[in-house]
């Protein structure tokens, strides 16, 4: 018996998993999704799981502000699971020189929607008391922000996508995408063959492969990427703001029991990756040494801190930092997520609903993904903010760089 779906989504990450359940949810009768080991096995279990709509540029803002009430509001939204969400706040750090952009980007960001504002370094300090801010000039605050649990929402999303009626197949890699007459045909898995007239790729460094064999030549670099925990002394416990901290060049979050830990992701975490199933999960101890010394910048109270853990992972990097969210410019029915650049996982829940709209009403309401097209590249139209800081690799002038090597 031949075995067929509506959709087939591949990947199991927190893209796979939003697309899912908005399919669902949109009224697709048959959704199949296919993970090739298990539920956020790749970018997703390893993301620092920031939920933030600070961005340089107006599409990845409207991106994020479209999926910050999922988050606030997961159980209304969703229905299953928790997604862990701890609004706690979040401050953007910037050089003195770069204070114009960021006045600039408050201005544009507060036109997109999101509830931030500037603020001086005294009330940042009343605000995160643990905080050296002597070198701050001015921060954009954002009250509504925060982090969530990766692990945790990818679950929930195909938690509630499951009680629609979505197949969840792990351990279940698709091999190739069939195609004939230049429309998706069906995909061939390691347990048989389903035919289907739609795909979603979604499937991180790991459906590379598969994009270039369907003839994406975008250029897109996989890159291991660390991240290192450490726990505060017991008097300096509990919530603190997420931070991007483009003065000492990372970010941070509350993690852990009774959020008593300090989760950093610190200066040049990025090298190339030849081969993602030879990713070495752990983390470096030279990252370690180096991530607390960045972060007692920030935090001097952590200088002896003890490093309670940390870990590795891979992501894929555009040329401009920014992801591809597009359907295939030749193939009716491939629609493709990729280049997350490491900073996709909070806006997971817009993407997941802007191809579900895509596939079932024919284009997105939510918002237009053109600025996210593939085709950007070759067209001389990469995504740049008017207003980049430079410092983060998600910004052109850094991701360039990154990719040049």
């Amino acid at each position: 018996m031949i075995e067929t779906a509506d959709v087939v989504v591949v990947g199991g990450g927190v893209v796979g998993a939003s697309t899912a359940f908005h399919l669902a949810q949109g009224g697709a009768a048959r959704v199949v999704v296919c993970e090739r080991r298990w539920v956020a096995a790749g970018a997703t279990g390893k993301s620092g799981a920031l939920v933030r709509t600070h961005y340089t540029n107006a599409p990845e803002a409207r991106l994020a502000q479209a999926s910050l009430p999922y988050f606030h509001n997961w159980s209304d939204l969703v229905g299953r699971g928790d997604c862990g969400f701890l609004k706690c706040g979040m401050a953007r750090l910037v050089a003195s020189e770069s204070i114009p952009k960021l006045e600039a980007n408050v201005d544009m960001l507060e036109r997109v929607g999101v509830n931030t504002q500037l603020i001086g370094p005294r009330e940042l300090r009343e605000l995160a008391p643990l905080w050296r801010v002597d070198d701050v000039v001015a921060a954009a605050w954002e009250p509504d922000s925060g982090c969530a649990d990766p692990v945790a929402t990818a679950h929930g999303f195909f938690e509630a996508a499951r009680t629609l009626g979505t197949d969840v197949r792990l351990r279940t890699e698709v091999r190739s995408i069939d195609v004939a007459h230049g429309r998706v045909a069906g995909v061939q898995t390691t347990h048989g063959s389903i035919e289907t007239h739609t795909v979603v790729v979604a499937g991180g460094v790991w459906s590379l492969p598969l994009l270039r064999d369907l003839g994406i030549d975008v250029r897109l670099m996989p890159v291991r990427v660390q991240v290192a925990l450490f726990r505060r002394p017991p008097q300096l416990g509990g919530p603190h703001p997420v931070c991007i901290d483009g003065i000492n060049d990372l970010w941070l979050r509350p993690e852990g029991p009774g959020w008593s830990s300090t989760l950093v992701g610190a200066a040049s975490r990025r090298s190339p990756l030849d081969d993602a199933d030879a990713l070495d999960e752990g983390v470096d101890a030279e990252y370690v040494a180096r991530a607390r010394d960045e972060l007692a910048k920030r935090m001097p109270d952590l200088a002896d801190s003890p490093m309670r853990g940390g870990w590795a992972g891979a992501i894929t990097l555009t040329e401009d930092g920014k992801p591809i969210i597009d359907r295939h410019p030749t193939i009716d029915g491939l629609f493709v997520f990729t280049g997350d650049s490491g900073s996709s996982f909070k806006t997971a829940p817009a993407i997941g609903r802007i191809f579900a709209e895509w596939i079932i009403d024919g284009y997105p309401s939510v918002l237009d993904p053109r600025p996210f097209r593939m085709q950007r590249f070759a067209e001389g139209e990469p995504l740049i903010g008017e207003h980049e800081y430079g410092d983060r690799d998600t910004e052109y002038s850094r991701a360039t760089r990154v990719m040049l090597g």
